[in-house]
């Protein structure tokens, strides 16, 4: 595919994967490849740490990093912290410290006091609680301090050398003539007089803008002009400890609750054990090379910030898969369990109830990258990714009991395990009673007939979307032999002759339906019981009749589904698969399934007339999605509509995605922290905050949750400050539990990414 320019004209026509798609004027272009990739390390940093809180920390060019602690360096050389070599302090009498060309000088202060260094020309300054000090060759001063200030948090020096302070009472200047008499008079345009007191911190960037901290939230002076930041202008939190420039635009800001950072457009939170040793923040120094070092409560963090390319990070995640996550020479994808937090060596492998459907997910995305790039590892992964999930199917027949051929399990597990039927019956029986159509039966997991395998039944509608998802990009993308296919095309037709046979219901061994993979209209039109998946349902069952009809060729498929359309209403169902009530309303769960039923129904259908409905369908549900910043959502929607309209009584209308589905997906995929491990995450003290109100509950028959909601922005939270293992997870819950013990796939990664990649909204490698 020819590279396309920063902005296509809409009259501009290119490939996007088998799609001849228009792009929108300045909305979106291939994104690049490389980014800056945040990788968080502490556990690793704690070797040969004094039990104590550093006071200051540097990274200086060409020099170790080197914390304070009680007046003494220690510095981070040959992977452990160790006392400085050439930095020796008296405490209580003197100091010693480096100068701006690297020299050792030692001054007459108690090192304990000291608070922060700067470097200026060839003087040294240095900050305590009650003044700054001034070290140069010809000897060493103090500058007093401003009179009536107060403590003095933190001070910064112009680039013409006059001197700021961060006070108690507010920002006093010092040029030639002394400390100015009164601080300065900072007033916003509504009147509301700024840093007239209580200043917690002060620094200039790189372009030498000033800027100050205040519980009110962050200055920032722009030529003769202020800047303010409040929780409404995205400022995520105010109880400010220090302020450290970066490289460009990048300025740094420690809290008493994590660490921020100005990026010249937004600012990023970084919170919790993913991020920092401990989120009481006491002093940061930025590297040269845009690195981050904090000194916490707790010890000390680094943010390294390394040029990374999306199909670098996504090397990363496969190959962490194959090492830790897959189960079972099958290799089957979910999660792993840790026995020691975030030491990914003490993994465990354990079954899921959706093995299938994650496995499926992974699949889906190596077919996508065999289909843009041709990779043969790729091809290898899917192909196993097909052996696993076609075995879900076979493992099931033969042994007793038994169901029907073509059914499909949830997962397996070996029979070396405890038996996971014990104490299942009396469980089940309890979720009869939240559950009207909850089953309760035994085996609940049967054994093989070659007596290896458990595999699990009372498989759901989430299995089969995977499932008839991950096939149909399989047969198309990666099996190339009529063998290969022919294999693909009997799993198919298996599975959906038994759907079939058993009126629209995946069958179990009992000979009754199971709990969600209910298809028929006996069910869905006419038992109340199954209004709320009438539509989603119906969305499934049309899909699947579509992958079987196209992978196959066999009419019976296309003739089943067209009866379901025009004596049973299937079309109409569909186009309201969920009954929703805005965003943050719904079942995450549900909108992971339709976005693939959308996609492989819109993909493989050959009904026009229904491919309209169920395209503007697709819309209406996408709309409700898109604040999630979710990009396998996001690519899934804008492969089938861009540049696509509608037409219905009222008139013709656009329903291409809105402006900003391509940056909310690539700032997602790139803001992807590289560890998977859960570490918890606390959104719901931010100031940039807003909580749903209550339409916006997940279920309208479910109570309404406290800690849910939203970025002033509109936006959920971003990915860095949340953890899931899955789309399935509530991307509107504002705190997320975790303690370092599960370690999570990248799949969530991979699929929208090589889907992307495919689909020309990502640059190929």
């Amino acid at each position: 595919m020819k590279r396309l320019p920063r902005i296509a004209r809409a009259s501009k026509i290119v490939t996007l994967g088998v799609l001849h798609l228009g792009l929108i004027a300045a909305d979106w272009a291939p994104a690049p490849q490389s980014f800056r990739q945040e990788i968080a390390r502490h556990r690793e940093l704690t070797k040969g740490f004094p039990q104590a809180t550093a006071q200051w920390i540097e990274a200086l060019p060409n020099q170790p990093v080197r914390v304070l602690i009680d007046g003494n360096w220690s510095e981070w050389r040959d992977a452990q912290w160790q006392p400085s070599a050439v930095l020796k302090s008296n405490a209580a009498a003197s100091f010693t410290f480096a100068g701006v060309r690297g020299e050792s000088i030692t001054v007459p202060l108690a090192g304990r006091d000291v608070r922060q260094i700067i470097r200026f020309g060839f003087t040294n300054f240095l900050g305590t609680a009650n003044g700054i000090f001034a070290s140069f060759d010809s000897g060493f001063d103090s500058l007093t301090r401003p009179l009536n200030a107060g403590e003095i948090r933190q001070f910064a020096v112009a680039s013409n050398g006059e001197i700021f302070a961060a006070t108690e009472a507010g920002i006093y200047r010092r040029t030639a003539a002394g400390w100015e008499a009164k601080p300065l008079r900072i007033v916003d345009s509504v009147g509301r007089l700024w840093a007239a007191e209580d200043v917690l911190g002060v620094a200039f960037d790189t372009k030498g803008q000033l800027w100050f901290t205040t519980r009110a939230g962050v200055g920032c002076r722009q030529g003769e002009r202020w800047r303010f930041f409040e929780g409404k202008d995205g400022l995520p939190w105010n109880e400010f400890t220090a302020i450290s420039a970066g490289a460009g635009d990048d300025m740094w800001f420690g809290t008493r609750l994590g660490a921020i950072r100005w990026d010249g457009n937004e600012f990023h939170y970084r919170q919790g054990l993913s991020w920092l040793p401990h989120d009481d923040v006491r002093a940061i120094a930025v590297a040269s090379d845009g690195s981050v070092w904090l000194s916490t409560a707790e010890g000390i963090g680094w943010i390294e910030r390394r040029n990374m390319t999306l199909g670098e990070k996504a090397r990363i995640y496969e190959d962490e898969i194959e090492k830790y996550i897959q189960r079972t020479p099958y290799g089957y994808v979910a999660e792993a369990s840790l026995g020691i937090p975030g030491d990914k060596s003490t993994f465990q492998n354990g079954d899921s109830d959706n093995d299938g459907l994650w496995t499926s997910m992974y699949g889906a995305g190596e077919c996508f990258h065999v289909a843009a790039t041709g990779d043969p590892k790729s091809k290898r992964r899917a192909a196993k990714a097909f052996d696993a999930l076609r075995f879900l199917q076979k493992v099931t027949q033969g042994g007793t009991p038994a169901p029907d051929r073509g059914y499909i399990a949830r997962t397996i597990r070996s029979v070396e395990l405890p038996d996971p039927n014990i104490g299942r019956l009396a469980s089940d029986l309890e979720g009869q009673k939240h559950d009207k159509l909850w089953k309760a039966y035994e085996p609940r997991w049967p054994k093989s007939s070659d007596g290896k395998w458990f595999w699990k039944s009372d498989t759901s509608s989430d299995e089969l979307d995977g499932h008839y998802f991950f096939y149909a990009l399989y047969y198309e993308f990666v099996a190339s032999s009529d063998a290969e296919k022919g294999r693909v095309r009997e799993v198919v037709r298996e599975t959906t002759d038994h759907l079939l046979l058993h009126g629209g219901t995946m069958t179990d061994h009992d000979g009754k339906p199971t709990r969600w993979a209910v298809y028929g209209p006996q069910f869905l039109n006419r038992d109340p019981f199954w209004w709320p998946e009438r539509g989603l349902n119906s969305l499934s069952f049309l899909s699947y009749l579509t992958v079987a009809a196209h992978l196959t060729g066999d009419v019976k498929y296309t003739e089943a589904a067209n009866e379901l359309i025009e004596k049973h209403g299937y079309a109409q169902n569909a186009m309201y698969p969920k009954v929703q009530h805005g965003p943050g309303s719904g079942n995450q769960s549900d909108d992971e399934m339709a976005f693939m039923c959308y996609y492989t129904l819109l993909r493989y259908s050959k009904n026009e007339a229904l491919k309209s409905m169920i395209r503007f369908s697709f819309y209406r549900y996408w709309v409700n999605e898109a604040p999630e910043l979710n990009p396998f959502f996001n690519f899934a929607y804008a492969a089938n509509g861009l540049l696509q309209r509608f037409t219905n009584a009222f008139g013709d209308f656009s329903i291409t995605p809105w402006e900003g589905w391509h940056t909310d997906s690539l700032a997602t995929l790139r803001g992807f922290p590289l560890d998977r491990v859960s570490w918890g995450h606390k959104n719901s003290h931010r100031l940039d905050i807003q909580f749903l109100i209550p339409q916006g509950s997940q279920d309208i028959y479910e109570p309404r949750k406290r800690h849910r909601g939203y970025r002033t922005n509109g936006r959920v939270m971003p990915v860095e400050n949340r953890f899931f293992n899955h789309w399935n997870t509530d991307p509107w819950e504002l705190n997320y539990g975790g303690n370092g013990r599960e370690l999570a796939s990248g799949v969530v990664y991979l699929l929208p990414y090589y889907m992307g990649l495919y689909h020309g909204f990502i640059e190929k490698p």
